[in-house]
């Protein structure tokens, strides 16, 4: 081989080699953004929930008057962080995803469910961390809350960015209802007074509650929220037997005191 032959060879020998070796560290690139990718890139569902169309979008009005009695107590929170938090979104949409009847929140002492008028619970749609709705125009709902533990929370429920106590712009440090051990809460609505609140009912954004106060946004309109409280123990309520009206029962064994 001469010696121009022999120096060509080595010349293509080499430029295959960095050829190789750049192929390879193209290949490993890659590979590298490919599992970035899948780790920080939204599912296809979770990007078809969080889109919802302008004729989609709903609202929660100002419904009929319904009576629902209420009292004040002076009850105080355990602790200025709430024990848990969650919200739900709701739309005229059909949302992809599990679907459930409640959510289980505060490590499952606490569920919560959206009602129809009829009480029937409306399927709720679970995509990863996130809760969604189906939800009609013109339904009429209610926020059901059960307490499956021995304890005293404090629910503080906001509708379409509203306080449903008080219908000014909701904060998680504002006052709540009271769900006592093993007792359920239905919040049928946004309150009026201690005796009368105005039904939720589902309707167009524009025609929301949230849209015409002077403290809401028609931008919140289609979310639920939900915060709770861990309440100091309720202490038990005794009635004297000499004070009712009544003669004391009788002991069949008074000497064993």
């Amino acid at each position: 081989m001469k010696p121009n032959q022999v120096l060509l060879f080595l010349l293509c020998l080499i430029f295959g080699l960095t050829l190789s070796a750049c192929s390879k560290k193209m290949e490993e690139a890659a590979s590298d953004s490919t599992v970035v990718a899948d780790a920080t890139s939204p599912t296809n569902s979770e990007m078809a929930n969080a889109t919802v169309a302008e004729n989609e979008k709903l609202g929660t009005q100002w419904g009929d008057d319904v009576t629902s009695n209420v009292t004040s107590v002076d009850l105080e929170r355990l602790s200025d962080e709430p024990v848990a938090q969650t919200s739900v979104r709701y739309a005229n949409k059909n949302y992809q995803g599990k679907s459930v009847n409640s959510l289980s929140v505060a490590s499952g002492m606490v569920s919560f469910a959206v009602r129809d008028d009829q009480g029937k619970s409306l399927p709720l749609v679970r995509d990863a961390q996130q809760y969604f709705l189906t939800a009609k125009e013109g339904q009429s709902y209610t926020l059901h809350y059960e307490n499956h533990s021995d304890k005293t929370f404090e629910i503080v429920a906001s509708v379409d960015g509203l306080d449903v106590l008080t219908g000014k712009e909701a904060s998680k440090r504002a006052s709540g209802y009271v769900l006592h051990p093993h007792q359920s809460l239905e919040i049928e609505g946004f309150r009026k007074s201690d005796s009368a609140v105005a039904s939720f009912t589902f309707g167009k954004p524009e025609t929301s509650y949230a849209a015409n106060s002077q403290h809401g946004s028609i931008d919140n309109t289609g979310i639920i929220g939900t915060v709770v409280y861990e309440l100091e123990a309720v202490e038990p309520v005794t009635v004297d037997a000499a004070d009712d009206g009544y003669a004391k029962a009788p002991n069949a064994f008074p000497a064993d005191k």
